[in-house]
C-alpha cells in the first residue's frame, strides 16, 4: 500500500495522504496485461475491507486475482515523499514483516498447480529480502515453474534498508540461488560488484558493465540480462539508457532525456518491456528500445504502475511522439 504526501511536501509538512496499491509484481503484471498478456499476482491478502480494496484495485489494473489467497491481518505499507531538484525522493517502509504475504505459512500455495497455468514468473529482490518463509515460497515456486518449462525472471532490486547491517553478505547466497534458476535477470554492474562480490579494476560504469555482466551470465548460466544506467540532472530531468546482454552480445538503447513527474515504478516498466520483447520474439534492438521507452513514459504518469500500451510505446519510439494526437 503506497501512501503519498501531496506534491513535493515532506511527511513533516503534509497532513493528508493519497493511497494506492502497488509493488513490483503489481507493476509488471499490469504492464504486461496492457501489452496483451494475462497477468496474475501470487499473493496473500487479509480477509477484511483493506484486502478487498487491494483486490478491487488489482482487477482495475487488469490483473487476475485467481492466484490470491486470504489470511493474515495486514498489508505492507510504504510512505513516499517526492523529491525535487537536488533533494531525492524518499521511501519509508512500514509494517512489511507482519503483512499477510510475509506471514504466509508453508503449504498455502499450490506450486505445481500454479506452475501449470503460467508461461513465466517474475520475482523481485525486495521480496527476497523479507524473511526465510517468503524466500522458501519463492524458490519452491520457481523450481515448479522450471519443471513445467516456464521462464523465471528475477529483478535484483537490492534495497539496503530491507537487508539491514551486513546486508550484502546476508543477501548473496539467496541471490545466487535465484540467479541459478533465472532465465531473464534485471541487474547492472553495481549488483555484480556489491551483492555478488565480483571485483573489477575498471573505474567507468560502462566499462564495468561490459566486463562484469558476461562474467555473471557465464557463472550462473543466464541467457538474458538487462538493465539501465540513469543520470539525474538538477533541472528535474533524467537521462536513461537501457542495455540487453544476450547471445554473448550487448545491445543498447538510445540515451533518452525527459522530465520526471513520478519516478517510482519506472524500473518495473523497463522490466516489463524486456519481458514482453522476449515473449514476443523481438530482435534485441527492438526489445531494449521498447523497454527504455516504456521506462521513460512511466516517469510521466503518477503512481507506481506503468500505464502505457504497446501502441503508445511504439509511437513514442518514433519522432512523431512529440506531435499532438488528433
Amino acid at each position: 500500500m503506497r501512501l503519498q504526501v501531496p506534491g513535493y511536501d515532506l511527511l513533516t509538512q503534509g497532513n493528508t495522504l493519497h493511497y494506492t496499491f502497488s509493488g513490483t509484481g503489481v507493476n509488471v503484471a499490469s504492464a504486461l496485461a496492457r501489452f496483451g498478456h494475462t497477468g496474475s499476482l501470487i499473493s496473500r491478502l487479509p480477509a477484511n475491507p483493506l484486502g478487498e480494496a487491494a483486490a478491487a484495485y488489482l482487477r482495475k489494473l487488469g490483473i487476475s486475482t485467481s492466484c490470491i489467497i486470504r489470511g493474515g491481518n495486514y498489508i505492507g505499507m510504504y510512505f513516499l515523499e517526492n523529491g525535487y531538484g537536488a533533494r531525492p525522493s524518499r521511501v519509508t517502509y512500514s509494517n512489511r514483516l507482519d503483512s499477510s504475504f510475509n506471514t504466509a505459512p508453508a503449504g498455502v500455495y499450490d506450486y505445481d498447480d500454479i506452475a501449470r497455468r503460467i508461461d513465466a514468473i517474475h520475482y523481485c529482490g525486495i521480496t527476497l529480502a523479507m524473511n526465510d518463509g517468503v524466500r522458501q515460497h519463492m524458490k519452491a515456486m520457481a523450481q515448479a515453474v522450471k519443471r513445467q518449462g516456464g521462464l523465471v525472471i528475477f529483478d535484483c532490486n537490492y534495497r539496503p534498508s530491507l537487508w539491514g547491517e551486513g546486508g550484502y553478505a546476508k543477501a548473496k547466497p539467496h541471490y545466487e540461488e535465484m540467479l541459478r534458476l533465472a532465465d531473464i535477470v534485471m541487474m547492472n554492474e553495481k549488483d555484480a560488484i556489491y551483492t555478488l562480490g565480483i571485483s573489477t579494476q575498471k573505474e567507468q560504469r560502462e566499462e564495468q558493465l561490459k566486463e562484469l555482466i558476461p562474467v555473471v551470465a557465464g557463472q550462473y548460466q543466464i541467457p538474458v540480462i538487462a538493465g539501465t544506467h540513469r543520470q539525474v540532472h538538477n533541472d528535474n530531468s533524467h537521462s536513461l539508457r537501457g542495455y540487453l546482454y544476450k547471445d554473448e552480445s550487448f545491445t543498447y538503447s538510445d540515451m533518452l532525456t525527459f522530465s520526471v513527474y513520478d519516478r517510482i515504478g519506472a524500473g518495473d516498466a523497463f522490466t516489463s518491456g524486456i519481458v514482453h520483447g522476449e515473449l514476443e520474439g523481438f530482435l534485441p534492438e527492438k526489445t531494449v528500445s521498447f523497454a527504455a521507452t516504456a521506462g521513460m513514459l512511466a516517469h510521466t504518469v503518477s503512481g507506481d504502475t506503468p500505464m502505457a500500451t504497446e501502441e503508445e510505446i511504439l509511437r513514442a519510439m518514433t519522432e512523431s511522439a512529440r506531435d499532438v494526437e488528433r
